[in-house]
């Protein structure tokens, strides 16, 4: 494991040492974030933090990455720089929520085609069941978009996307070199790496924002791993000691964040007759805002709330999905009940 380590320490120094140089540019191009109707902040700070975050990345992984890896990752690379490229068109010159999304359909068509990055079944969930050749393209497309525009969207506060996409990245690394990984290993932890030095720039009070360059980024990369680590460890043999029951649920553990929170705002939108794509102040981290919380307080405890469900698939490791899809899905149905009172609770105290 000393390998990958060196490498994520080393994107963590260059990320953590050039992240100042690039604050004091985007000031000087008065290359700001500008506070909004949906924004939480009210000060002027620099965004576009995942320029930083892919160059330490990147070079990290240049040191790292044996060429023919590169070439054998041609197009997971490829697609990765076109979703940064849309990011960095998104944070110079803004594009409608329309035009975002339909541009994120060519890097994951490189990935989901090219790369043949597809989700085949229901795995563990319906084992005898095989997807038609042409539904595995639909719903791995789908799950790309849904996972990474789920990780956009909690990118709302100081320190929680790089919270929870540092928790989930480090998750991914470990257990792929566990597993027998070490290229896809080093990849997690190197750009984990450039996150962890992000979030010393990013914790409350902010200097610099991830910016959709970032968010869509890691977005990407997640749901990357999520479907990989879905097939290899469904691939893996039963007595492996990397081995999951439930790979399904195992991968939803590690992205509850981002995906429970996409799912129950969408479901509090339909309730009340609203689009679900209409921006609202429903999000976990808004609630635990009005709560009382700070940026820091809400980041870490929804923070614990992932490293909670990780724990959670780790400690049922040997439970199929039936048990523990049912088990996560009654724990973030109990959050939201609590959530919610509390949040009626506080409103009735200052009605």
């Amino acid at each position: 494991m000393l390998r990958p380590i060196i490498f994520a320490l080393i994107s963590f120094v260059i990320s953590f040492l050039i992240f100042p140089v690039f604050v004091k540019v985007f000031e000087r191009l008065n290359w700001f974030d500008s506070p909004g109707t949906h924004k939480i902040h009210s000060d002027h700070v620099p965004s576009m933090g995942g320029v930083v975050i892919l160059i330490g990345s990147l070079l990290s992984l240049l040191m790292g990455l044996p060429l023919q890896q590169w070439i054998t990752l041609k197009y997971f690379f490829i697609s990765i720089v076109l979703m940064f490229l849309i990011g960095l068109r998104d944070d110079v010159l803004a594009l409608s929520p329309r035009q975002k999304l339909f541009s994120q359909f060519l890097p994951i068509f490189v990935l989901v085609l090219l790369d043949n990055i597809r989700l085949a079944s229901l795995y563990e969930l319906l084992p005898d069941y095989k997807f038609p050749e042409m539904l595995t393209y639909f719903i791995s497309i789908l799950t790309v978009v849904i996972i990474t525009n789920a990780y956009n969207l909690i990118d709302g506060i100081d320190g929680l996307a790089g919270a929870v996409g540092s928790i989930a990245l480090i998750c991914f690394g470990v257990w792929f070199y566990w597993a027998g990984f070490p290229y896809q290993s080093l990849i997690a932890l190197c750009f984990a790496g450039s996150l962890l030095a992000f979030l010393f720039f990013n914790w409350q009070p902010s200097r610099i924002f991830m910016g959709d360059t970032g968010a869509l980024t890691i977005g990407l990369l997640l749901s990357y791993f999520g479907i990989v680590f879905i097939n290899a460890n469904h691939d893996l043999p039963g007595e492996h000691p990397a081995k999951f029951a439930a790979s399904i649920s195992t991968a939803f553990c590690v992205l509850v964040v981002p995906l429970f929170d996409t799912l129950r705002v969408i479901l509090i939108r339909l309730r009340r007759f609203r689009s679900p794509f209409q921006a609202d102040q429903n999000h976990l981290h808004h609630r635990l805002l009005g709560l009382g919380l700070t940026h820091a307080g809400a980041s870490v405890r929804l923070g614990l709330v992932n490293i909670f469900f990780i724990g959670m698939a780790f400690l049922l490791k040997d439970q199929p999905d039936y048990v523990i899809l049912p088990a996560i899905l009654l724990v973030c149905l109990a959050i939201h009940i609590v959530l919610e009172y509390l949040t009626k609770k506080k409103s009735a105290m200052y009605a």
